[in-house]
């Protein structure tokens, strides 16, 4: 492989997080896996990175900034239309644009070494890497692009371009603008590597605590068939499980949970236009079948412990992750294609978590819909169900968002919504992350909510009762209970748990206790198996 000295391509194999603001929060971690991860049953695939200083001469080359300044001026971000106009015609600048010859050059000689095992022919996958970018306190997940399935080199300046482009997406720009990040200080670096062939078996992400809760002894896993991006965006109810990482490292099967989800579709190449993907619907004996077997997720699992360990070494402090892997149809080799530090739950301090809340639903009102639960509260409103990302500017301040799902082309206006309801789901996906970044409830995963709830429906989204999370019918009471941090005192006696549901477990556990004095088991039998 050539790595030379050339001025803006760098190889993974030579990067790490020190490469941050040269090569963007994505490429940097990608660097840093392919030099310190060290699993031989997961890889990390190989490749290039375009730097940040590429990004620089493609705007020098083209003469852009005065236009961009222009541009940028006046964004109102409740103005969602002006917004998406402002977003339109900058990137129509860009693509307008051309990459140097000089640059155009390294881009070719690198592609040419990195297919050479290939004779010359490689699929690859273009993604874009901000310099704001997978920061320990914001993860800026799902805002740039990625191209994949990218051949030859006309196609690969293409798609570089676009990535650049990409970095002035309406989404992109209410992301900064919120957090006050100067829009012209942020540059885009752009990474490219050998496709995995997930379109072909499975993908999916592992979060190495549990996201709810922040209870760090388990890995959880969501997955699903095809390309991750039916995860990420909320289209399935995929299959979760989680692994208990004590035991693990004792060598046991430590899998605590197996649930099967629905995985109505999957992402796959389009056979006619292989540069297009199409969604598939999944055969009935697919779905009922789990995507993983217990030996792949204790291999996933291992893999991320190893990567927290990483993260946590050089971080010099616990570092838990947020990791998307990828599962190899041809070859049968899985592959993280993504890892960042998760940054919500660790962000909060044991006295945080131990101030807390529970809530106690007074009555019986109706239940118009049921999923899993995310942000642990409880918040009535008008419902507004919303179909396409066209209806979003119907959406008011303090209102329930109901919908099939959520992507990030929806964020600039979804900070208006008091509780979020989508049919489609799981734990780890783009409507759960979000809504946890902005501290209200959802309940994702339904499966027909916007079928069930009217638009202008007075309703409630609970989730702050467990696992399960609830939608209501009109505004229901209900009692807070404040979990406060006891008092250290120290007694002969042994404190222990009286637990009867297995999912307030993780949040009990942060109550200074010295162990579980009573099971309920028939509780258990009754709240789960139902038998």
């Amino acid at each position: 492989m050539i790595h030379g000295t050339q001025k803006w391509i760098q190889w993974y194999d030579s990067l790490s997080l020190s490469d941050l603001d040269r090569v963007g929060g994505k490429n940097a971690n990608l660097g840093q896996l392919r030099s310190g991860f060290k699993n031989l049953k997961v890889k990390v695939p190989n490749g290039f990175v375009l730097n940040a200083a590429a990004y620089d001469d493609f705007i020098r080359t083209n003469s852009f900034e005065a236009d961009l300044r222009r541009l940028l001026k006046g964004i109102n971000l409740g103005d969602l239309k002006a917004l998406e106009k402002q977003s339109s015609q900058i990137r129509a600048l860009f693509t307008g644009g051309q990459l140097s010859d000089e640059m155009m050059t390294e881009i070719r000689v690198a592609y040419q070494s990195l297919t050479h095992s290939r004779n010359g022919r490689m699929d690859v996958a273009v993604r874009s890497s901000a310099t704001a970018e997978d920061l320990p306190t914001a993860s800026f997940a799902g805002q740039q692009d990625t191209y994949l399935n990218i051949e030859g080199d006309e196609e690969l300046f293409q798609a570089v371009i676009q990535c650049f482009a990409s970095l002035y997406n309406s989404r992109a720009i209410s992301y900064r603008a919120k957090r006050n990040i100067d829009h012209l200080k942020v540059r885009l670096s752009v990474g490219i590597q050998e496709m995995i062939r997930s379109d072909l078996a499975c993908s999916g992400v592992l979060f190495t605590l549990d996201p709810e809760s922040g209870f760090k002894d388990v890995v959880l896993m969501n997955a699903s068939y095809g390309l991750g991006e039916t995860i990420v965006q909320g289209e399935v109810n995929p299959d979760e499980y989680m692994v208990h990482k004590p035991t693990l490292g004792m060598g046991f099967n430590s899998i605590l949970k197996r649930e099967v989800g629905t995985k109505e579709v999957s992402l796959i190449y389009d056979p006619v236009l292989k540069s297009k993907v199409i969604r598939v619907q999944v055969p009935e004996e697919e779905r009922t079948r789990r995507v993983l077997n217990d030996e792949e997720v204790i291999i996933l699992a291992h893999a991320a412990v190893e990567i927290e360990n990483l993260y946590s070494r050089l971080n010099h402090r616990t570092t838990p992750m947020d990791i998307e892997f990828a599962k190899d149809g041809v070859t049968g080799e899985f592959y993280i294609v993504q890892a960042r530090p998760e940054t919500v739950q660790s962000q909060r301090t044991e006295i945080n978590r131990l101030s807390d809340f529970t809530y106690h639903i007074e009555g019986n009102p109706k239940i118009l819909a049921k999923g899993r639960s995310v942000g642990g509260a409880v918040r009535s409103g008008r419902a507004r169900v919303i179909n396409s990302v066209k209806e979003l500017d119907q959406l008011q301040p303090g209102e329930i968002l109901i919908t099939l799902k959520t992507d990030p082309d929806w964020e600039p206006v979804m900070k208006r919504a008091a509780g979020i309801v989508t049919d489609s789901g799981g734990r780890t996906c783009h409507a759960a992350i979000v809504a946890r970044e902005l501290g209200i409830p959802a309940v994702v995963g339904c499966a027909n909510a916007s079928l069930q709830i009217e638009n202008g429906q007075i309703v409630s989204v609970s989730s702050g009762e467990g696992d399960e999370g609830y939608v209501y019918d009109g505004e229901v009471r209900f009692k807070t209970e404040f979990l406060s941090k006891p008092s250290q005192v120290q007694t002969r006696t042994k404190v222990l748990m009286n637990v009867s549901r297995p999912e307030d477990a993780f949040r009990l556990s942060f109550i200074p206790n010295d162990g579980v004095g009573l099971c309920r088991m028939e509780f258990m039998i009754s709240g789960g198996i139902r038998i």
